[in-house]
């Protein structure tokens, strides 16, 4: 029934999206070339009046979800490739700035530079020196044949274009970051500098919050006058109540007796003789015809990965027996043994990987075809079986898995289940000392077995599972329930009310953003996301939707439109910061007088002592880090008596008794290098600091949110 809802849902919006295309047409021809074409459809965004195109963003995202695979989610694609995008093309806009050019040979020299290609024995004249020649013949080549391999040195170039030209601009910058000595001598005083004195303090808690008035337009102007700290993204704040489709006892009782009926030879529903489970011979089949839902799984059990509520009574069982129904992980399940065995229940074995274009996790500079990855694998198998010596040396320069490749290819111990099953299995089934070549979808390995141990008896088991889900009835049941409750909240504007009247636990989603996917709760529901930011969902819109196992019914609680934060959602930052000013105006009315016993008494407090302190570490015993106090106290003058200084705790008046000065050093070279080193390492930060300084609109909404 959710899957017919959401046909419906959608076949309805397609209906009037086409219908107003073709109305369109109709009117004017013209205007249906306008209506898929319009500069929001075509521009995702603008980056310091450069446009981003809707074609150039889509390739981008193909080509990123092409080389991530099933790892990232539409989303997370989305906002990688956007980042991708800006930031090359800000970088690039700073260069043209700057009037610096990467070029192709700049590009070139980079490539051909790189140790893989210098290296690689494909490329190398007879005297084992690298020949450019013979490098752009394979290229011209691979363009020519091998479209796939060409595609991969396209990206790894384009790669390396990007990378020079991000390094180049931050080196520029870099190159400016220094220090002069003057700098070097006043940090050595500053940190070396020591201040003694007494102080009164009066911390702002010693104000009742009740005496202090804080108005909604002085919250307003506070916003205004910091705009730069209240700048927000629209945001959208949700409620739901979650109805989760669960199956009965009735259904669960149903489903293991159908399992149940499955072992003993049978008939069906012509009357025609059926294999029972205990005495097919043809698992795969029977499991696809009696419509299990786990595939069939051959693999060793061993009796700690199978279900402990029946391991025990398995493996005293047979070749041949069948066990169950027992559930287990949402499933009933029957199990019959089909062999038993003996097996270590961990390895030791070190590998070397060699990898090729379109292996798993292949780096961008890997160009070898599967046939040359297999001619190497076997190279390297004869090598290491005449020499076993030579093993470690070979993984630590030829295997692509750097992690063991500096261990000499040592993978450590591991379970049966820890690796890839092709890898797993040579592993397990074969002696210690054993050196074989494998292929898994990372390549090819040339393992070797270095030692094992815990033999002990494993079984391959056939097993077959029926999930356990509601029934058509039980679902039908929690879908009246969420369509009452939707119908019930349009007859009301209390909807916490009508949730705790009918027991339901009512859950909040709050500060969704346009792009955002994951909904706190339910996960990754990017259809609730992009309903609630459509034009037509203002607060108090509601909507039910259909999820995997569930129901679930929202409403919209609260709209923040991109912009400064609203009074209401910056109060509670802002009014303690008000309070605090005010209290402090009240404060230092008192704070005065000729000398620091005088303002103690008035304020019925002490007068403390700070000893050696200074601007690096400016901690007020009994106080805390007081950075304004303790830098006042660096240029105020000896005994004389400063009052009504605020603080970050409260408001402060204060004698300097010492100012003790280091001794002055022959020179201040290692402090000038120490300031000059911190600032050319906070190059990191540059990206940042253009970015913010560039002029970015992002428009990516208008793509992924339909109104």
């Amino acid at each position: 029934m959710a899957i017919l809802s959401k046909i419906r849902e959608r076949s309805m919006f397609l209906i009037i999206i086409i219908g107003l295309a073709l109305f369109a047409f109709v009117l004017d021809p013209s205007t249906l070339g306008d209506f898929f074409n319009s500069s929001k459809v075509n521009e995702v965004g603008e980056v310091n009046g450069e446009a981003i195109s809707t074609q150039e963003f889509a390739q981008a995202l193909d080509q990123y979800k092409q080389q991530s695979g099933s790892k990232v989610s539409e989303m997370q694609a989305a906002k990688a490739v956007w980042s991708n995008i800006l930031r090359k093309k800000i970088y690039k806009n700073q260069l043209n700035e700057a009037g610096i050019t990467i070029g192709e040979q700049d590009v070139w020299n980079e490539v051909i530079n790189a140790s893989s290609v210098q290296n690689n024995p494909q490329f190398q004249n007879e005297a084992g020196l690298f020949d450019e020649l013979k490098f752009k013949q394979f290229l011209a080549d691979t363009k020519e044949n091998n479209k796939e391999m060409w595609s991969a040195w396209s990206n790894y170039m384009n790669q390396i274009k990007d990378n020079a030209e991000t390094n180049t601009y931050n080196k520029l910058v870099t190159a400016g970051l220094g220090a002069s000595l003057k700098e070097g001598e006043t940090e050595y005083l500053i940190e070396n500098t020591k201040l003694s004195g007494q102080f009164v303090y009066v911390p702002y808690s010693s104000v009742a919050d009740s005496l202090v008035r804080i108005k909604k337009s002085e919250v307003a102007s506070y916003i205004e006058d910091n705009e730069n700290e209240f700048q927000v993204e629209a945001t959208r704040d949700l409620s739901y109540v979650k109805f989760d489709i669960t199956a009965t006892a009735d259904d669960e009782d149903a489903i293991k007796q159908n399992v149940a009926n499955l072992i003993e030879n049978g008939v069906d529903r012509n009357n025609d003789a059926t294999l029972g489970f205990k005495n097919t011979a043809d698992y795969k089949e029977f499991l696809a015809e009696n419509g299990s839902d786990l595939n069939l799984d051959l693999g060793y059990k061993f009796n700690a990965s199978v279900n402990q509520t029946v391991a025990n009574e398995i493996f005293a069982g047979n070749k041949g027996d069948v066990f169950g129904p027992y559930k287990d992980q949402g499933f009933f399940k029957i199990s019959k043994i089909t062999e038993v065995a003996k097996m270590p229940d961990s390895v030791k074995a070190s590998h070397i990987l060699i990898p090729f274009v379109g292996s798993q996790r292949a780096a961008q500079n890997v160009t070898r075809t599967k046939e040359q990855a297999e001619k190497l694998a076997d190279s390297v198998l004869t090598v290491v079986k005449r020499s076993r010596s030579k093993f470690a040396a070979l993984a630590k320069t030829l295997s692509s898995d750097l992690g063991s490749g500096a261990k000499g290819g040592d993978l450590d111990w591991f379970n049966y289940n820890s690796m890839t099953p092709a890898f797993r299995d040579y592993s397990f089934t074969n002696k210690k000392g054993s050196v074989g070549i494998v292929e898994t979808p990372f390549g090819y390995h040339v393992i070797r077995v270095d030692a094992t141990r815990n033999n002990q008896t494993v079984l391959k088991l056939a097993t077959f599972g029926s999930k356990i889900v509601p029934s058509e009835a039980t679902e039908s049941d929690f879908f009246q329930k969420a369509e009452q409750f939707a119908l019930a909240i349009s007859k009301t504007d209390d909807y916490s009310a009508l949730a705790k009247e009918n027991n339901y636990t009512l859950k909040s989603a709050v500060g969704l953003k346009v792009l955002d996917e994951n909904v706190p709760g339910l996960g990754n529901e990017r259809q609730m996301v992009s309903w609630a930011f459509k034009g037509d969902s203002d607060t108090g819109a509601f909507n039910r939707f259909d999820l995997e196992g569930s129901y679930v019914v929202a409403v919209v609680t609260s709209k923040t439109e991109k912009g400064l934060m609203s009074v209401e959602k910056a109060i509670s930052r802002v009014r303690p910061i008000l309070l605090n000013e005010k209290k402090a105006v009240l404060i230092a009315d008192k704070l005065k007088g000729s000398s620091l016993q005088d303002i103690a008494k008035a304020n019925s407090t002490t007068v403390r002592s700070v000893n050696n302190v200074n601007l690096k570490n400016s901690s007020l015993s009994g106080v805390g880090a007081e950075p304004k106090v303790v830098g006042a106290m660096y240029s105020a003058e000896l005994n004389k008596v400063y009052t009504s200084l605020v603080g970050n705790r409260g408001v402060f008046s204060f004698v300097l008794n010492k100012r003790e000065l280091p001794t002055a050093l022959p020179n201040y070279e290692a402090n000038r290098r120490r300031i000059s080193s911190t600032r050319k390492g906070m190059t990191s930060k540059i990206y940042e600091a253009i970015k913010n300084a560039s002029d970015v609109e992002d428009n990516r909404a208008n793509m992924y949110v339909s109104n």
